[in-house]
């Protein structure tokens, strides 16, 4: 099975990490941005709709256990690549040239929250999973790209609740601070998502071209964006 699969639905394009917690690391990121491009070049999608194959978790952020070595014996070479890559995912999704669905279908921690805002909509499970920024505790400081993107799904209040206490968030707790748009039982998770999606039949020049405008700032911090000088301390995991 593929890291990262996708089928369509009439013109939804369903794209499901396969990935176990689908933790971000060099071969799951290149997956990822391979099958955006393979969806854009070779089909007629006009929507995106993307979710996890985890029982529990829709995407638990950075896999430490491969990055940590890197930073434990200096390599910045390799960790600054790694957020490079990243960084280019999260700015793919942000650009996609169709509508974006996050279909978080269980727990979105650290980087995998940070990616779910990426996305022009997201849809949560209601009966189980967190939203969740650990980095407080983890050490690790948001990049500017990362924090432009969070506070673009995210109003300031609760960004600044969220960021500085690490609390883990329900579905119920975000769609009060319309930070997803509804939450659903798992059962009608991707019901509601794909239909949703379905009704977003637009053009993708159009979408494209309104996605450039409305995130022209948010890309010009990605743009000048540079890769974090790790040291070894920095990671409390």
């Amino acid at each position: 099975m593929a890291a990262i699969e996708y089928e369509l639905d009439e013109k939804v394009a369903i794209v499901t990490m396969n990935d176990g917690e689908n933790r971000f690391n060099p071969s799951f990121l290149n997956s990822f941005i391979e099958t955006l491009d393979e969806i854009e070049k070779e089909t007629d999608a006009n929507a995106l709709v993307v979710t996890s194959a985890h029982e529990k978790i829709f995407c638990n952020g950075i896999d430490l256990d491969w990055l940590v070595p890197f930073v434990q014996k200096g390599d910045q070479e390799t960790a600054g690549s790694f957020f490079y890559l990243m960084n280019r995912l999260f700015k793919r999704i942000l650009l996609y040239p169709m509508p974006a669905i996050a279909a978080i279908s269980g727990h979105a921690f650290a980087g995998g929250a940070i990616m779910s805002c990426a996305f022009d909509f997201r849809f949560m499970r209601s009966d189980r999973g967190f939203f969740c920024f650990p980095e407080v505790d983890l050490g690790i400081p948001f990049l500017p790209g990362m924090i432009a993107l969070i506070t673009k799904a995210i109003p300031q209040y609760k960004v600044e609740e969220l960021h500085y206490t690490g609390k883990r968030a329900t579905a119920e707790e975000l769609k009060a601070h319309h930070i997803i748009m509804k939450a659903c039982h798992i059962d009608d998770l991707m019901d509601e998502a794909v239909s949703f999606a379905k009704g977003l039949n637009k053009r993708r020049e159009i979408i494209a071209e309104m996605k450039k405008r409305m995130y022209k700032d948010i890309v010009h911090v990605f743009d000048v964006d540079d890769p974090p000088m790790i040291e070894s301390g920095m990671f409390h995991v």
